[in-house]
């Protein structure tokens, strides 16, 4: 049984590196359904379940710690690809899908929580809040909510599977959907995306250990000044020193991804690590209390899914938008940067860049959104 820090941190350090490097060895198809990281947080809470470790002060110290720090800090790196004047030069029809798939998914999310709210206990629309963080940018984005308003950690199990499993089911719809493009963009009275041209977005070079290094000591100072200016920082109901940490971090680093620190190699791999990192540390402190609920959260991330895929073709038939836009717009809300790329290429080559550009302004207003979300549910929930 392990009781002291060092040793805690050695396996949650392996625990978050084993089923990516057993993804990239192996490529199983159980990946497509559950991802690395939701592998690895079921992993760690079995782990903490069995007794692995005990919740000794020094290792709960270490633990709020681990996520205070490295939450901003991982903010602070997924902002430095975001490149702010290429997503305005997409243009107003692309950028309008964008804004539309944004307004159907906030208000699939209002609708699914007034549906089921009656079987959700008291803070049950703390799952819903950071899922909506995730389904407008990534994981981070949802960790990032769940830090903001408070969310307990054995909440966190519920929200990554609804993710994953929701997600999962939402790519091979719209990768099924693609033969009916003709036919939905004859509805919509839309002209077909297809021939729409984007300048690729640039290639960085491959991360060296002195990148690795810079990256690493810059973001977690960024970190340790965001929770300084954080503290001064006036607070409400809704808004905490932890939520303006967070804010302060995203803002540095939008604002360096328009600096020549942004050609520096290492941010993405950086950050990579330092996700499923902080998500085996937040494991390490929950339970599987939580997934009694996952059943409940499942059919309302169905339910959001399904109001939002309305909501929008509704758009679509308002504003002429065609099916290949719509769809890539949603994955690059629901899906990510990792996903909506594959999907971009399977209706148009050309398309890619616009995912990937999508889902990197989805990883900008993710936290932002989620907290709008946060303050709305928790306003109907009283």
């Amino acid at each position: 049984m392990i009781q002291s820090v060092w040793p805690y941190l050695a396996v949650m350090l392996l625990a978050a590196g084993f089923w990516p490097a057993i993804e990239r060895r192996f490529g199983w198809k159980v990946f497509e359904i559950l991802p690395p990281i939701v592998l690895t947080y079921l992993t760690v809470t079995a782990l903490s379940v069995a007794g692995f470790w005990t919740a000794s002060p020094e290792i709960h110290a270490a633990q709020n710690m681990l996520v205070a720090r490295l939450v901003p800090a991982l903010l602070f790196l997924l902002m430095i690809n975001c490149d702010l004047r290429a997503i305005l030069a997409l243009g107003p029809r692309v950028l309008g899908v964008f804004v539309c798939t944004s307004i159907s998914l906030f208000i699939a999310f209002v609708l699914t929580f007034l549906i089921y709210r009656r079987w959700m206990p008291g803070a049950g629309w703390m799952p819903l809040a950071s899922l909506s963080g995730s389904w407008m940018g990534g994981t981070a984005n949802m960790i990032a909510v769940k830090q903001a308003i408070g969310m307990s950690d054995t909440s966190l199990a519920t929200t990554l599977l609804t993710d994953a499993l929701c997600y999962s089911m939402w790519v091979v719809v719209l990768f099924a959907v693609a033969r009916l493009a003709p036919a939905f963009n004859r509805w919509t009275r839309a002209q077909s995306s297809a021939s729409l041209t984007v300048a690729e977005t640039a290639v960085r070079a491959p991360a060296t250990s002195d990148s690795v290094l810079l990256w690493l000591g810059l973001a977690l100072l960024v970190s340790a000044v965001s929770a300084v200016l954080g503290a001064k920082l006036p607070v409400g109901s809704m808004v905490s020193p932890t939520t303006w940490t967070i804010l302060i971090a995203t803002v540095t680093g939008l604002l360096a991804a328009h600096t020549p620190l942004a050609r520096l190699p290492g941010a993405l791999v950086v950050s990579s690590a330092m996700l499923i990192s902080v998500v085996a540390v937040l494991a390490s402190q929950s339970s599987f209390a939580g997934i009694a609920a996952a059943p409940l959260y499942l059919l309302a991330g169905v339910t959001v899914i399904a109001l939002h895929a309305v909501l929008l073709s509704l758009a679509a038939r308002l504003f002429h938008f065609d099916l290949y836009l719509c769809g890539i717009s949603s994955l690059a809300h629901i899906g990510g940067v990792a996903a909506t790329p594959v999907l971009a290429a399977t209706y148009s080559r050309s398309l890619v860049p616009v995912g990937v550009l999508l889902a990197l302004l989805g990883y900008i207003l993710g936290t932002g959104f989620g907290l709008v979300v946060a303050a709305v549910l928790s306003a109907l929930a009283s």
